[in-house]
This record gives structure tokens, sequence and C-alpha cells, in this order.
């Protein structure tokens, strides 16, 4: 049996560098300066960070050494050249593999902030270090913990979208089993497209095989199984969806692209997956029966169910518990104001999501002088819960039965949500970033 080999070699940072431990970063030589610079970019690039921010911290940093850095920037890859008067070192490095880790984003953050005051103290290897203890660091939360934490975030997403008590469990039980799973799978390294089916078929057969228990053994109307699309919801890749537009406006195209590529793929395997297991088991996408709550009921479960489903998708994103209820109240305020926005006024779906967004962006900047968190990393989980997972579902449904009326109507109503969630966000920092709104 042949021994399993990496795709992709690790890069052994320790023996590139040459500079004395005593060294100050700023005296070192340009390779040793550059090789930093690049560890650094990677590191930020493979906790889910968009091209901005990666460019922002590379250019801390190089600031700090007295270099020019200059970057292109993708998902998985960044080309670099850090220039020094007349001398010029060049370099391409890249990632197995992306993911989502916010603490570990707001632990780089504070590092490139740090060392931009410290460069004339602290030496390159002694900055390894310190990377070297950010990279180990373990994650906050274990598979069970993930998937608990999956579990109550989409049954808040199924109340938010209209379901009841039946449909709540199932998808509790469903995206609990499935993000398990998917944990292990991820551990395990396994391909992208396996982690995503498996654990998305895994979330459908609970679902499924709920829904049909109850119906035989206690007479459950079938009517419960249009909930079964939200037990999968846990995989939507609202995290690049939203990096990749506000990459793209800042005309970072090759990652604003590759990051929304990325989405896409990860979304039609993981519909697909869902209408395969829906066909084999005579399922299908109706709408939510209807339950008659007064307003003041309905405000209070919406505010919980928003709160308890943005705070599960932070923590599905290692955020901090700080962090994730930070998160969980902004998105509370915004996607309520959202939902109330759809009951009493007529503006579309898509207007009500960029404004919802764009009220996450403000809030985020109001109080990032008291949490000292980076807005992504409390912006973006306060609105993924407003990612149309459910019309993109729809869409592949029914564009996978050639419906294409049908199909093309729930996939642009998807599109038209995605684009204005990434608008608002967008928004909210052209108002309140100086540096974010000038093209420089």
């Amino acid at each position: 049996m042949s021994k399993f080999r990496n795709q992709h070699m690790r890069i052994s940072w320790d023996q590139l560098v040459d500079a004395r431990e005593e060294e100050p970063a700023v005296s070192a030589s340009l390779n040793d300066k550059a090789a930093l610079v690049g560890r650094l970019g990677l590191m930020i690039l493979s906790v889910g960070a968009g091209a901005y921010r990666v460019r922002a911290a590379m250019n801390k940093a190089s600031r700090a050494m007295g270099i020019t850095v200059n970057a292109d920037i993708g998902l998985l890859s960044i080309e670099y050249t850090c220039v020094c008067g007349s001398e010029s070192c060049a370099n391409a490095i890249s990632l197995s593999r992306t993911g989502v880790n916010t603490d570990k984003m707001n632990l780089l953050r504070a590092f490139a902030d740090e060392f931009e005051r410290l460069a004339d103290c602290i030496s390159i290897k002694g900055a390894f270090k310190l990377l070297d203890e950010i990279e180990n660091s373990a994650p906050h939360y274990s598979a069970p913990v993930l998937g608990f934490a999956a579990a109550v975030a989409c049954a808040a997403f199924t109340f938010l979208l209209g379901g009841g008590i039946v449909e709540m469990l199932g998808a509790f039980l469903g995206a609990g089993a499935g993000n398990f799973l998917r944990k292990k799978l991820l551990d395990r390294h396994i391909t992208l497209f396996a982690n995503v089916a498996l654990g998305v078929a895994s979330a459908c057969l609970v679902y499924i095989g709920l829904v049909k228990s109850a119906e035989i053994l206690f007479g459950v109307s079938n009517a419960h199984q249009a909930g079964y699309i939200c037990s999968m919801l846990f995989v939507i890749p609202g995290f690049p969806l939203i990096t990749g537009g506000i990459d793209l406006s800042k005309l970072d195209l090759r990652s604003g692209v590759e990051r929304i590529l990325y989405a896409l793929l990860i979304i039609f395997v993981a519909t697909m997956t869902g209408w395969l297991c829906a066909y084999a088991f005579n399922f299908w996408p109706e709408d939510f029966m209807r339950y008659e709550l007064s307003f003041e009921l309905k405000l209070l479960f919406r505010l919980l169910a928003s709160f308890f489903g943005v705070f599960g998708f932070s923590l599905m994103f290692n955020s901090s518990l700080r962090m994730a209820v930070t998160a969980g109240l902004i998105g509370t305020l915004s996607n309520t104001f959202r939902l109330e926005l759809l009951d009493f006024t007529q503006i579309p779906f898509s207007v009500a999501a960029f404004l919802a967004a764009l009220l996450s962006g403000l809030l985020a900047s109001a109080i990032k002088g008291f949490t000292g968190f980076p807005r992504l990393t409390i912006t973006v989980p306060s609105i993924v819960i407003m990612v149309p997972g459910l019309f993109m579902y729809k869409g592949i449904y029914f564009l996978a039965l050639e419906n294409v009326s049908e199909g093309s109507l729930w996939v642009l109503k998807a599109v038209l949500t995605v684009c204005s969630l990434s608008l608002g966000l967008i928004a909210a920092r052209v108002l309140t970033d100086k540096n974010f709104r000038k093209n420089s």
C-alpha cells in the first residue's frame, strides 16, 4: 500500500530565515523580511480573510521594516514582490485549503498592529515564534460542540423562514448530525466535494427519517417535509460570498472571482445532494404551514431566533464566546429590522437585505473601539443568517427538474439578495472607513 503524500508541500519557515536571534527585524536581510511578510499574509488568507485585509496586514509589516510590498492575492495563493532600494525579492506561496477562523483572524490582526510598533525591537525569528503560537493554537470547539452550534443555528433559521416545532426539531437533529460528520471529515482532510456531499446527505437523511417516522408512528402531516431544506443550511458559504463581493468592490478581481466561484461550487454540490435525497424519498420544497402569532410574540421569537442563529454560525467560525455574543447582538437587531421591513412595507426582499447589512456594518463600526474586533469577524457572521439558502436550493431543485422558468426566478432572487448583502456592508465601510473608501 503506497504511503499518502501531501499534494501541497509545506514550507519550513524556520529554515528559510538566516537572521540572528538578537537582530531586530528592521535590520534583517530583504529575503528574511519578505519571508515574514509572506507568511503573515498566507496565514491571514488561510482563515478566510479577503484580499483587502490580507494586503493591509502585509503592508503594515512591510512599512514597519522599511520595505515596499506589492501583492497579487487569490483564494489560495499569493504572488508578491518586496522591494528595498534597488534590491527586490519575489515569492509565490499557496495553501492546500481554505476555511474560516475568526478567532485567528483577530489574533493575526493584533499581531500585525503590534509588530508595526515593535519592529525595531523584535527579531524575525521572534516574530516567527509568535506566528507559530497562533498557527498551532487549538480550535475553541470540538466536533460535538460544532454539531450543536449548527443545530441551534439551523433550528433558528427554520423559525425565521416560517417553520414550526416539527420543522425546527428536524432541522436541529439533521444539521447537528451533518455538521458533526463534516467536522470529522475535515479533520481527516477529506476533499471539499466529499465532505460537503456527505455532510448534507447525512443532514437530509436524518430529517427525512424523523418526518417519515413521525408520519408512520404518530400520523403527523407530510406538510412538515418542507423543512428538510433548513437542515442543510449549515454548509451555505456566506463568508466567501460576502468577502468575495467586498474584494470585487476594491477591484481585487482575482480574489473576488475565486471566492465567489468557490462558494458556488459548495452551493452546487450541497443543493444537488439535497435534491437527490429529496427525489429519492419524494420530498418537495413546499411552503411552510402558516402559524398565527401575535405581533408581540412573533417579535420576541424573531429576536431570540436571530440571536441564536447568528451565535451558532459564529461558533462554527471558531469565534470566541465574546465575539459570538457581539455578532449575535448585531444580527438580532439587523435581521429583525429586515423581517419587520418585509412585514410592514412593500420594499423588495433585496432592498431589505441591503438596509439590514448596512445597519450591521454601521453598528460594527460604532462599537469597534469598545470591542477591538475586526469588522469582518462580527459583520459577516451577523448577516450570514440572511443569505438565502432556501432560494438557492429551490433554484437548483427546479432547474434539475428542467423547470427553467421557476428555477431561474429563485436563482435570480438569491443572486440579488447576496449582492445586496455585500453592497450593504460595502456602503457601511465606505461611510465609516476613510482608508476603504479611497482608491489608493
